[in-house]
């Protein structure tokens, strides 16, 4: 079984953690401007599927 040669210390740990959760919050930022700008409208570099209206029928 593998395991560490040396100890990591508790700052490169924490160091890890706050690039981890940075990452997720910046992701969560964008996500919630993307959703803002579709709402209004003003998304221009995004496609989604509008409703169409039933015209096979």
């Amino acid at each position: 079984m593998a395991v560490p040669k040396k100890k990591t210390s508790n700052s490169r740990r924490n160091k890890r953690k706050a690039t981890w959760k940075n990452k997720a919050a910046l992701a969560a930022q964008k996500a919630l401007s993307l959703g803002k700008s579709v709402l209004t409208g003003r998304a221009t570099g995004f496609v989604y599927p509008q409703a169409e209206d039933d015209e096979d029928e």
